[in-house]
Formats: structure tokens, sequence, C-alpha cells
């Protein structure tokens, strides 16, 4: 982040494109060099058909809620985006429950309520975290002009105080249990989204929306660590690489969500709250100015005496359409919130080894019997079969 934020102010924004290239030819070399070959043995072949599937489903999901408030939720690209992923997502489905052996995802496994419990909340978290990244670097930069390196910089106490709060968070889950960990993650977060929504002004800058900041770093370390022992835990050993790869699409999905959704909504916000407030401005530069806060900043250069006018305009906007995304995301939170109080696991998180005290035991696990692969073939029986790697 601190390398592309460096990037942005002595080069230019084209550079963040080119960066990610040079990062993966050096991981290419290196995997060649380091990781030893190996190869699954395995009698069936690659999901292909579910890959492509669900490729088309994410696609279709996040442009409709990127595109709808931009174009209209009634408009007929998002309504046929929209279509297309609910359609790609129920085919995806559809075909993992009938290829179980060979399904890149073994949607079966979302029926443990520990499982589906960590990936929503996971999906929540990750979602909400990129979003405010999404909305606070516009803020910092356009509203307040700070440079991107500065900017990046500011986020930094919400980040070091997530990490403590990780730290934190299995102990307080063996002490308190799961449930009410990510609870207070969720409410937590909460918390800081409605101080971002209250105190944020152009006049208090960057000390307005620092409280909320604080806050939500430390509910989203409380939230993270359980969510992700809670997908781990419940699976056995030899399923861990699909607990791994659960783990990071709902992140990586949480995190597109995340940022088309409260990024739109912010851009929506701002759109329909600056068109009242350009009376008086050139048509030229109030055209810019619609288009987003950082066209109006390089557009007020422009606007002579307008240019204070203009500036004042886009700055109040902003921070009306800040407000419309913090709020939304409230929501969210507050949704989650209630799913974890309502249907989160009762039991408390297995006790790490280092927690666990000298002289005591640490409290069983009840790890619940899962779906077995082995038990679908015919003619096998669960355990009857050496286990195979999964994805």
């Amino acid at each position: 982040m601190f390398l592309s934020a460096l990037l942005v102010d002595v080069a230019s924004w084209r550079w963040l494109f080119v960066l990610p290239v040079v990062l993966i030819v050096v991981a290419l070399a290196m995997t060649v060099r380091s990781v030893p070959d190996s190869r699954e043995r395995t009698g069936h072949s690659f999901d292909t058909v579910g890959a492509l599937t669900s490729v088309v489903a994410v696609t279709g999901l996040i442009f409709a809620l990127q595109e709808g408030p931009e174009k209209g939720w009634s408009a007929p690209v998002t309504l046929t985006a929209l279509a297309v992923g609910a359609l790609a997502t129920v085919a995806f489905v559809a075909r993992e429950l009938h290829c179980r052996e060979s399904a890149l995802l073994d949607v079966r496994l979302f029926h443990e309520r520990r499982l589906a419990g960590g990936s929503v909340t996971l999906l929540v978290v990750f979602g909400v975290q990129a979003g405010i990244a999404v909305v606070l670097f516009p803020f910092l930069q356009a509203v307040l002009g700070w440079s991107g390196l500065l900017s990046t910089l500011a986020l930094m106490p919400m980040a070091v105080l997530m990490m403590p709060a990780s730290g934190l968070a299995p102990r307080l889950a063996a002490r308190v249990g799961v449930r009410t960990t990510m609870a207070a993650g969720a409410a937590l977060g909460g918390t800081g989204l409605a101080l971002m929504a209250l105190l944020v002004s152009v006049g208090g800058g960057y000390l307005s929306v620092l409280p909320g900041m604080l806050a939500m770093g430390l509910g989203m370390g409380l939230a993270m660590s359980p969510s992700t022992e809670a997908i781990t835990a419940v699976l056995p050993r030899e399923r861990q690489g699909m607990a791994s790869a659960l783990n990071d699409v709902t992140r990586e999905f949480g995190t597109a969500l995340g940022v088309a959704l409260l990024g739109a909504l912010l851009s929506a916000g701002y759109r329909g709250a600056v068109d009242g407030r350009l009376d008086g401005i050139p048509e030229g530069a109030a055209d810019t100015a619609r288009e987003g806060v950082a066209h109006a900043v390089e557009a007020a250069g422009d606007a002579g005496p307008h240019r204070q006018a203009l500036l004042d305009a886009a700055q109040r906007s902003f921070v009306d359409g800040w407000q419309q995304a913090m709020w939304a995301g409230v929501a969210v939170m507050a949704a989650l919130f209630l799913l974890v109080l309502l249907r989160g696991t009762k039991s408390p998180a297995p006790v790490p080894a280092h927690v666990v005290r000298a002289g005591t035991t640490a409290p069983p696990t009840d790890r619940p019997a899962l779906p077995d692969r082995a038990a679908d073939r015919p003619g096998s029986a669960p355990g009857s079969s050496p286990s195979r790697p999964t994805r």
C-alpha cells in the first residue's frame, strides 16, 4: 500500500497496474525455483464448469451492485447483470451438488452452523473494511488535500489497533465463547461506522473520522480471528485445503462486494447532493464537478472567482455521500450482529495450547460429522479409502 501511494505521488496512477505485474513475475520465478513439483493423484478432472459459472456469477452480481446506483436499478444493463449473476449462482450450486466428488466447493458444508457463520462474518467484515478504504482515500486526498502517502499513513491507527485485537480474540473466545466475541466485534465495527457518519465534517478534518476508525479497528480485529477459526476448526485435517480456499475466497468476494456497494453509494450520494449546490457555477466546471469530488477539485483551479464556491459545494456533497455510505455500512453490521446472536455457535472456541495452563485440560471440541466424499462413491464407506488433497 505504501509503495502504491508513493508511485501515485511521484509518478502516475497508471503505475499501479504495472506493480502487480512485477510482483507476479517475481513470485513465479521464486515458485519455479523453490517449490517442489507435485501432482494430485485423483481419478476425476478439474471442475471447469463450476469454475466458469462461479466467475460469471461473481462478475454479474458485482457489476449490478456497482452500476445500479449509477445507471438506475431498473436500467436494462443493471437488470441483465443481476439476472445473469443470479442464474449463474443457481447453476453453480446445482453443479456442485451434482458433482460431489469433483466439486470445486462442497456446498453441503454450509449446513454446518459454525462454518456458515464464520464465512458470512468474514464476507461482511472484509467488505466493510475494503469499502471504508474506498471512502477514506478521496476524503483525505480530495477533501483534505493530503498526498497519497500521507493518506496511507493516516489509515495506520486502524490497522495497528486491529493487530492486538486479533491476538486478543482467541483468548476472549476461549473465555466467553465464539458467538459473544464475534458479536462484540460486529457491534464495535457498527459503532465505528456510526461515529464516522455522525462526526465527519470538512472543518473537523482527520480528527472527525479518527474515533470511528479506532472503533472499526477494534471490531474488525475481534471478529476476524474467531471467524477464520470457525471455518477451519469444523473441517477434518484432510479438508484443510478446502477450508483455506473457502477462507480466501470469502475474503476476496467480500472485498469486491464492499468496494462495489459502498463506493457506488458514495458516488450516488455525492451526485445527488452536488446538483443543488452548483447554482452560479460556470456550466463547464459544474459538469466536471458532477463526475466526482476529485474532478471538482481539479476544475476549481480554472474556475476563477467561483473557485471557493465550487470547492465548498463539492466537499460538502462528498460528506453527504460519505454519510449515506456509512449508514448503509451500519445497517449491514447491525444485520451481522443479529445474525451472530441468533444463529452463531453457542460452543466456546477450542483453547489454544499456549493458553491452557499446566495442570488443566482444554475443553473438548464439538467437531460435527461432515459429509464424507468417500461415502458418496459406490462400494465405499467413510474412511475406507485414502484421502486426497482438496482445494
